[in-house]
């Protein structure tokens, strides 16, 4: 049952996405509006991740030292700027890419896709894995306990600017947004916003600070974890943990987009991550329990 016009009760979202807005004689110079949250975010999510490195290596968790941390850390960055954005493109704005190449470097506009950030970032890991001879799954598993915190800052700003939100919803903590559509009230004759989900929160506690207590966990705690014979069973883990959370979180999330076999995009796009991690999990134990049976024979 959507609600009434009695949604004048809920909060109206007005934040201002940004931190520091630069005044029209700058914006017209510089061709920059401003400071905003949502480039905050990724500054934060990448420091956090030069300063995991930093603790990792000092704990023998990684061996990368301090100089290849300060390189790795720009193989991602790249990785996630240049992957989230072409992921977006292709999976969410194909026709918009068809039509005009060269949107895909519009990026003031918006628009990026983590799964697109998860493909550039396996191509980073695979780049720095053979050039440092460092075992790229070894080198995996350290990368995907740095992530969360990236999502974490991400979704929050996702928040701040008032996208990405929810599902039409009548629970007491919803949210009015002034970006979402207008929609038709029969009781009043009349068109009005109504109160959403903040999806964006929800997936900032799943994708965000539920899935870095479980790889931080499962790093620390399984001393197993870091031995050779299980390198990359934390990466099928964190893809699968990662799924399952993305597709429970979209259900309150409105789809920004066409959906594919009844499921959004988020939705089936995570299914297939999640098969990934599935198979990797299954072919390291496979593996190991190939390499059991050799020594007892």
């Amino acid at each position: 049952m959507k609600p009434t016009i009695e949604s004048q009760d809920y909060w109206t979202h007005d934040l201002s996405p940004f931190i520091f807005k630069f005044p029209d004689s700058w914006v017209e110079f510089i061709k920059i509006d401003g400071i905003r949250y949502y480039g905050l975010s990724y500054l934060l999510g990448f420091f956090v991740a030069a300063l995991l490195l930093r603790i990792y290596y000092k704990k023998g968790k990684s061996p990368l030292n301090p100089e290849q941390q300060s390189n790795y850390i720009t193989a991602i960055i790249l990785g996630v700027l240049l992957g989230g954005r072409m992921g977006y493109m292709l999976l969410y704005s194909f026709d918009s890419l068809i039509q005009n190449p060269f949107n895909l470097f519009k990026v003031w506009e918006g628009g990026m896709a983590s799964h697109g950030g998860f493909a550039g970032v396996a191509f980073a890991i695979i780049w720095t894995g053979r050039n440092l001879k460092i075992p790229v799954w070894k080198l995996a598993d350290i990368t995907v306990t740095l992530a969360p915190a990236g999502i974490f800052f991400g979704r929050i700003a996702n928040f701040i600017n008032g996208e990405l939100y929810g599902k039409i919803t009548e629970v007491s903590w919803a949210i009015i947004f002034p970006k979402a559509p207008l929609e038709y009230i029969p009781e009043f004759g009349i068109l009005a916003r109504l109160p959403r989900h903040p999806s964006q929160l929800y997936a900032a506690f799943l994708e965000g600070l539920l899935l870095f207590l479980f790889a931080q966990f499962r790093l620390w705690k399984n001393r197993g974890i870091t031995k050779s014979e299980a390198h990359g069973v934390l990466t099928g883990e964190f893809l699968i943990f990662y799924a399952v959370v993305r597709i429970v979180g979209e259900f309150f999330r409105e789809p920004d987009s066409d959906l594919i076999f009844s499921i959004s995009k988020g939705q089936f796009y995570s299914v297939i991550l999640g098969t990934i991690g599935v198979g990797i999990v299954c072919r390291m134990h496979f593996k190991n329990n190939r390499k059991n049976l050799s020594k007892e024979a």
